[in-house]
Order: C-alpha cells, then sequence, then structure tokens
C-alpha cells in the first residue's frame, strides 16, 4: 500500500457500497403499498434470501454503529420475537406463495440475546412460510461473552451452520476503552462449543482504527485468533461517527489512530491473514482457499449485500424486524427503525415499510459497475453497459472522480476494462465512488475510506 496514496484519499468520507443507492437515499415515498406491489409482482420463479434483525445488547459496546438497544427485560425480547414471527406470515401471505429461500441471516444487535425456544420457533415460522432448501446457509451473529450451552443446542436444532462470531480486539486496553471487555478464553469456549454442535462454519469479526489499537496490538488479536482456526474473518476500520451514533461520544478521540494509522494496521492485519493462508475476499474479507466465499472470489460470483460479501447470488432479500432492509428486483425497502412504530404497523395488520428508494436504469448500471469493482478490484465496462443497453464511453465521461485515480496509477483502464492497481486496492471504495451519481462529498454520512 502507498503511504501518500493513503494520505490523499483516505480522510475522506466514503459509503462501503452495500447497496447502490446506499441507504441515506432512501425515502418515505416508498412505503407499505408499494412494498406490497413489489413483493405481489415476484417472479414465479424467485428465490429469496432472509435477514432477521433483533435490535437487543445487554450493554452497549461504544464503538458500535448498529440499531440497537440495550434491554434488560426478557418479557421485551419475546414480544419482539412474536412480531417477527407475525410479519413473516404478513411478507409471506402478501406474495401468496411458499418462494425458495437459500440464506438466512440473523443479525442485530445480538439474536443469541433470545430465549432458545423463540429461536427454534421463529426458525420453524420460516420455515412454514418459506421452502428453506436442505443445503441452505443459516447463519448467526453471536456476542460471545453471553452463548449459552442451551442456544447452541436450539441452533443445531433449527439448522444453524454458521456463526460470526464478534471479536474486534482481544487487546484489554482497547477491550476497556470501548466497553467490551472479552477475553481469548471466552471466545476459545464458543468456538469449542459450535463445533462440538456440528456448527461447522465460523467467522470473526476484526476491526482496527479503535481507541489505543497499535500494530503490535492488531498483530497480537491475530494471532490469538490464528489460533481458533475460523473459516473466515471480516476486518473493518472503525467509523467513528459520534454525531449520529452519541454512545461513541465515550470514546476519547485524542486516543483514536490517525489515517496513517488506521494504515498500517489495515496492511498490518491482511499481511498476517495472507502469510497465514487465507485468501483476501474484496476490500475486508479474508477465507481459508476451499471456503466458498474464496470459491466465488475465484470464479467471479461474488456478491455482496447488506452483510458485505456474500455467496447469495440471489436477487432477493426480505428484511425482518425493525430497521431491516430489503432488497427486490424493484429497489430497496426499509423497516421502521423505532421498534414500537415497527411493532404498531405488524400489529396492526400492515407492512412496516418506513422508506425505500426505486431503481431506475441507470441506478441499475452503476449499482452492477461499482458492486463488480468492490467484489473483483475491476470491472468490463464494455460487457456492463452492453447488459444494460447503456454507452461505455458516456458512463466512464459521467465518472469525473475518476480522472485523479488514473493519474496517480490507482486505476488502469485498456479499453473499456477497468482495473484497481494491486498496491492500491484499500482505495477501493474511492473508486467505486468515481461512479455513484448520489455522492454529495459534503455530508459525513459514512466512514473513512482508508
Amino acid at each position: 500500500m502507498r503511504v501518500d496514496l493513503a494520505a490523499r484519499y483516505g480522510e475522506e468520507r466514503l459509503p462501503r457500497y452495500t447497496s447502490y443507492p446506499t441507504a441515506p437515499h432512501f425515502s418515505p415515498a416508498i412505503g407499505a403499498d408499494t412494498y406490497a406491489g413489489w413483493l405481489a409482482g415476484l417472479p414465479a420463479g424467485a428465490s429469496a434470501s432472509l435477514y432477521l434483525h433483533v435490535p437487543f445488547c445487554r450493554e452497549m459496546c461504544w464503538y458500535c454503529g448498529c440499531h440497537t438497544q440495550i434491554v434488560r427485560r426478557d418479557e421485551l425480547i419475546a414480544a419482539y420475537q412474536r412480531t417477527l414471527r407475525s410479519e413473516i406470515e404478513q411478507v409471506a401471505g402478501t406474495i401468496g406463495r411458499r418462494i425458495k429461500v437459500e440464506h438466512i441471516h440473523f443479525g442485530g444487535g445480538t439474536p443469541t440475546i433470545m430465549a432458545p425456544e423463540a429461536l427454534v420457533e421463529l426458525m420453524a415460522a420460516m420455515r412454514r412460510a418459506f421452502f428453506v432448501l436442505p443445503a441452505a446457509e443459516i447463519a448467526v451473529e453471536i456476542d460471545p461473552r453471553t452463548l449459552t450451552a442451551d442456544m447452541v443446542e436450539a441452533m443445531r436444532l433449527s439448522g444453524v451452520n454458521r456463526a460470526s462470531l464478534g471479536v474486534q480486539s482481544f487487546d484489554p486496553v482497547v477491550q476497556r476503552a470501548i466497553n467490551r471487555v472479552q477475553s481469548f478464553e471466552q471466545t476459545a469456549s464458543v468456538v469449542d462449543m459450535l463445533r462440538r454442535a456440528g456448527i461447522a462454519g465460523v467467522n470473526f469479526d476484526l476491526i482496527y482504527g479503535l481507541p489505543h489499537q497499535t500494530v503490535a496490538s492488531c498483530l497480537d488479536t491475530v494471532r490469538r485468533a490464528l489460533a481458533l482456526a475460523p473459516d473466515r474473518f471480516s476486518v473493518f476500520g472503525y467509523a467513528h461517527v459520534p454525531s449520529f451514533k452519541k454512545h461513541q461520544r465515550m470514546i476519547n478521540e485524542a486516543v483514536l489512530p490517525d489515517g496513517p494509522a488506521r494504515h498500517d494496521q489495515a496492511c498490518a492485519i491482511a499481511n498476517a491473514l495472507k502469510e497465514a493462508g487465507y485468501v483476501q475476499i474484496g476490500l475486508d474479507h479474508f477465507a481459508r482457499p476451499d471456503d466458498s466465499m474464496a470459491v466465488a472470489f475465484e470464479e467471479r460470483t461474488l456478491r455482496r449485500n447488506f452483510q458485505g460479501y456474500t455467496t447469495d447470488k440471489g436477487e432477493v432479500l426480505l428484511g425482518f424486524g425493525a430497521s431491516a432492509i430489503g432488497h427486490l428486483p424493484q429497489g430497496y425497502v426499509q423497516n421502521e427503525v423505532q421498534i414500537g412504530a415497527y411493532a404498531q404497523s405488524i400489529g396492526a395488520g400492515r407492512l412496516a415499510t418506513a422508506k425505500g428508494y426505486g431503481l431506475t436504469d441507470d441506478d441499475r448500471l452503476r449499482a452492477d459497475i461499482i458492486e463488480r469493482i468492490m467484489c473483483e478490484f475491476g470491472a468490463d465496462l464494455g460487457g456492463i453497459c452492453a447488459r444494460h443497453g447503456a454507452d461505455p464511453e458516456a458512463t466512464l465521461k459521467s465518472a469525473s472522480r475518476l480522472k485523479p485515480l488514473i493519474s496517480d496509477g490507482v486505476v488502469r483502464l485498456d479499453g473499456d476494462r477497468l482495473a484497481v492497481a494491486r498496491d492500491s486496492r484499500f482505495l477501493v471504495r474511492s473508486v467505486a465512488a468515481a461512479f455513484d451519481a448520489h455522492l454529495d462529498p459534503g455530508k459525513q454520512l459514512h466512514s473513512r475510506a482508508v
């Protein structure tokens, strides 16, 4: 990685491009009636992926950027689970038939905060409402500090076959600074429980750019994590946006690493994981060479959605729960963010859609280009434009932000083929942003590019 480029482009705030257009462009003009029409209009052979958002935690991690809240009363969690079940029935009823499901993802918050029997009931509701394929990937995000043996058994009974564990950092100084104290022993115990239950797919989430973090502490975390041999790593740069996430004000900005330090940390983690035999997948994922995600990357079938990089090839993502986002061929929808408003809508028999975005032909073209750049560090602009009936020359001309990236050697153009230089791949979001017709550089809505 070139330090001069990190200094030049690294401070810019850019989307992670888990969708295009990104969520800040969603509008209340897309509501429940629009979503109902989109659902009813799904093609006969459509298959779907399901995302269920559980917005509860036992305590707040100060770095968190998710829609979640602290809850002590289990009755609130149980009531929310019942609402989720009702929403599943409503959505399936609106579709009007039992469509195939290939991926299910429980996110949060802490999905395993539910009672074990609640997870089993939710999975049963989904299997009644949809045709969940026998080989479907069913993934659950886990906080190792609170996972119980009973929940692991419920996951096994429910067919869960992938678990994503939040690790972030094993450095106790960093952990105290972000209000997430989690020992290596706790994490190792959870990995052992999962594997004993036959849940073979194990992912770890790591973060760089946290308070007090150094290259040395990042490498120590990687060393400890490698001892547990997860199949995949997700490695994210901490996004400090205290104006949007007020709990982040608990983090002392004076001890946050600056741009060059973040760059060094990201580099060190990536190099250590690659030296350990993991394949780098796009911007921020790493996988064992025989993992399905590494295979998809090699075969150029990798996709990107709201959970990051994925092997999911479907065009339909149905989101359930407060703040959950869905993606259909017609566009995006997002549920009410506030739990009370979400529950009120579902309780009244209405879909909880609060806002969304209807895709234009130009949006679909740009979404295709951006996804290929994010997944492959390049794009066949000629081939993509041909699929969308667009002119590659005009598309390139509209990407004015591309010019300095080409001048700086970040991007190479060979006719209509675009490629991000190998030593500049850490700036892939900057390259994708060149094709973002909606980007407003003046709004500090996103994380730093590096």
